[in-house]
């Protein structure tokens, strides 16, 4: 199982959320294909054929837990695994 699969697995199974490190969220969202944007702390992900635009900031050296949950939704909803 490779790194990229057993971060989408720990993602997609919502125990973890407080537990995610904020720049793997960033390297798995680059890994999907979604450009990022920055400004200031905000990094901003956005894909063609994708309507959400997803803004996601650090909390320390982990995701926000709210966040986290954001990008599994929008996983599931576009079945980007």
């Amino acid at each position: 199982m490779t790194q990229h699969q057993k971060f989408l697995k720990r993602l997609m199974g919502g125990a973890a959320d407080a537990d995610i490190s904020f720049s793997e969220l960033c390297t798995f969202m680059n890994r999907l294909d979604f450009k990022e944007r920055i400004s200031g702390s905000h990094h901003i992900f956005t894909k063609e054929g994708v309507e959400e635009i997803l803004n996601l900031q650090p909390k320390g050296a982990q995701a926000k837990p709210y966040q986290v949950k954001q990008v599994r939704n929008l996983i599931r909803k576009y079945r980007l695994e």
